[in-house]
């Protein structure tokens, strides 16, 4: 259902605002740019620090914005499952796509506390699910397993793989066939490799065009100019997302590009002059106009 080229869209701020003319222009930057889908309020979203209503804002206006185009991915996931429910039913009532999933966070569920949240929300809430794995983020991961249980949910149909671990990937597409989907820029090539079919992208909210050219050639079955893709990419998303944690360093490469602000709510906090230098000379070198 969901493959190619997605990004997890930024928020932009403005004086401690959610900037939404801001938020319309960079939905149409994706849109013109070829993007496969759009994943608003996820980790990149910065969903932990909007408000309910905020987060619901966010949604509505990326849904109307974009308008059909394109599937509408709306991160609605919580470590309460109550919330996770009402913020997916809101999602689905504005018209989202689908919803994404992040694995509870601080409660560290076991694995059939993993199974028995998002049997809820699937239960309670007939939308198609993205499965978030990140346990790097979230103190605690799904085991293949467990995703393979998920899967068997008729509306649980992809996953977001962000375990960063190349062997999680393939021992889900072993067990299973649900929709794998890169969370880790610089492991797209190589999970699509084993069976990814698409990529929810940081890199993306700078450079669209790329990661969507990278993604069709590999939905064509053409590794070998992928990895062209892939090692053009790779630099860029690795030094860029190794400097601080995500999004404060693709906040920083929008605002040196003209986009939006780099203005974030705490506790996410600016990179330093020095990094900001690194990061100029890196997106320059990439080739564009800082």
């Amino acid at each position: 259902m969901f493959s190619g080229a997605m990004v997890a869209l930024i928020t932009p701020f403005d004086n401690g605002q959610v900037d939404f003319n801001t938020l319309d222009e960079l939905v149409e930057f994706q849109l013109k740019s070829g993007t496969n889908g759009i994943v608003p309020c996820g980790t990149t979203g910065e969903s932990p620090t909007l408000s309910h209503i905020e987060h619901k804002q966010v949604i509505e206006r990326v849904v109307k914005v974009v308008n059909g185009k394109v599937p509408v991915i709306a991160g609605t996931g919580s470590n309460s499952t109550a919330e996770a429910i009402e913020l997916t039913a809101f999602a689905r009532k504005v018209g989202a796509d689908a919803s994404l999933q992040v694995t509870p966070y601080y409660n560290k569920p076991t694995q059939e506390g993993f199974f028995q949240h998002f049997a809820a929300i699937a239960e309670e809430v007939d939308l198609p699910m993205v499965l978030y794995n990140i346990p790097g983020r979230c103190g605690a991961g799904m085991t293949a397993a467990t995703i393979a249980r998920l899967a068997q949910i008729e509306n649980i149909v992809a996953v977001k793989e962000a375990t960063g671990q190349l062997d999680v990937s393939s021992d889900i597409a072993n067990s299973c066939d649900i929709t794998i989907l890169s969370g880790d820029d610089s492991l797209t090539l190589p999970i699509c490799s084993v069976g990814g079919k698409g990529v929810i992208s940081v890199v993306a909210n700078i450079v669209p065009a790329d990661v969507k050219a990278m993604m069709d050639l590999i939905l064509e079955g053409d590794l070998v100019s992928a990895r062209k893709w892939h090692n053009k990419l790779f630099r860029l998303s690795r030094t860029m997302l190794g400097m601080a944690t995500n999004p404060i360093p693709v906040k920083a490469a929008i605002a040196l590009l003209g986009m939006a602000s780099e203005e974030m709510r705490l506790p996410m906090t600016p990179l330093t002059a020095g990094q900001k230098e690194e990061l100029k000379k890196l997106l320059a070198d990439y080739g564009l106009k800082v």
